[in-house]
């Protein structure tokens, strides 16, 4: 069984094959294929520029990998920034005697992610450290798009605008928490990984005002970040708010509120309340978008409140402390 090695790290004939043997060939494109020092690339417009760091554990989770996480959780913050995703950067920090057959699983799934997306990897680094804590790869991407929209102006933002989740919630957090071996948690429960790139690229972004992924603090931390900056709040309805029943049976039984369960494949839109079913249509129409619904409103109080199933009215509280499931 190969390893990885100090070897591979030291710039010397194992860096070389593996760059060449394992990264290049499964990341097609001239660009990245030229190994300079820097890739030299061709870009007008207004630019969106994105940077993220993944530490999964387990990398191999029950929906995806650490690999395609890294290519979409930069691309989706480039999408829901209302940008065109179109290069990536892909570094490695691998520990010493990782298998190498996992880390060609999780370069592949890495690349298959970006075809999908369409965004090209033009450059990148490996690097090779003594094992860390948690014994698995870390990966770095930052990723450039093509502005084709305006969706971080929270001047735009209005009481009476309409509240989308383009997506089910809570699914990936408690994926994560499921696969932890530790926990010996058994149910059929898979990530939520995936493109939110489709979602706005069928939207044309018509009537979109604002958009943000709902990852680390889910729901209710885009929910707050937005209200502090807007001087307004939110109403939302519970019975509106997607979830699948296995996430919620273990939610309760663990003691999460979904709201604030980390997402990957889930964006908050704020749309124009005339366009917003329209908006959800198109959305309804993707992959990623098939649980799509519309969950709230902006209203004048400077607040989240949710109307519960029964009929009553509580407080969404902001996240705070240390949130558990941690996902990275």
């Amino acid at each position: 069984m190969k390893k990885i090695t100090m070897a591979h790290g030291s710039g010397g004939k194992a860096t070389n094959d593996l760059i060449k043997n394992l990264i290049v060939e499964n990341f097609s494109g001239s660009i990245l294929g030229n190994l300079g020092d820097s890739a030299y690339i061709n870009l007008c417009g207004d630019l969106a520029f994105s940077s993220d760091s993944f530490v999964v554990q387990p990398e191999f989770f029950p929906g995806g990998d650490i690999g395609e996480l890294s290519v979409y959780g930069t691309c989706n913050d480039l999408a829901v920034s209302g940008a065109v995703p179109m290069y990536l950067s892909f570094s490695l920090i691998l520990p010493n005697g990782y298998i190498m057959d996992d880390l060609e699983k999780i370069v592949k799934s890495a690349a298959k992610a970006a075809d999908e997306v369409g965004i090209e990897v033009v450059c990148g680094d490996t690097k090779v450290i003594n094992s860390h804590s948690s014994n698995t790869p870390i990966i770095n991407t930052a990723g450039i798009g093509v502005m084709g929209a305006s969706l971080n102006d929270y001047s735009k933002i209005k009481p009476g605008d309409k509240v989308i989740l383009t997506s089910d919630i809570a699914r990936h957090g408690m994926a994560i928490f499921s696969a932890r071996k530790e926990l010996e948690l058994e149910n059929s429960i898979q990530s939520d990984c995936g493109n939110l790139y489709s979602i706005f690229e069928k939207t044309g972004y018509d009537g979109i005002k604002f958009s943000r992924d709902a990852t680390r603090g889910g729901v209710a931390a885009v929910l707050h970040e937005i209200s502090d900056k807007i001087s307004a709040g939110f109403y939302l309805y519970e019975n509106m708010i997607p979830i699948q029943e296995d996430v919620v049976y273990l939610c309760e039984f663990l003691g999460f509120d979904p709201l604030v369960v980390a997402n990957e494949g889930v964006a908050v839109i704020i749309s124009e309340a005339k366009k917003a079913q329209k908006i959800l249509n198109k959305i309804r129409q993707t992959k990623m978008g098939r649980n799509a619904s519309i969950v709230g409103e902006v209203y004048e109080t400077n607040n989240v409140v949710m109307e519960t199933k029964i009929g009553g009215v509580r407080t969404v509280e902001m996240p705070s402390g240390d949130l558990l499931p941690r996902i990275c």
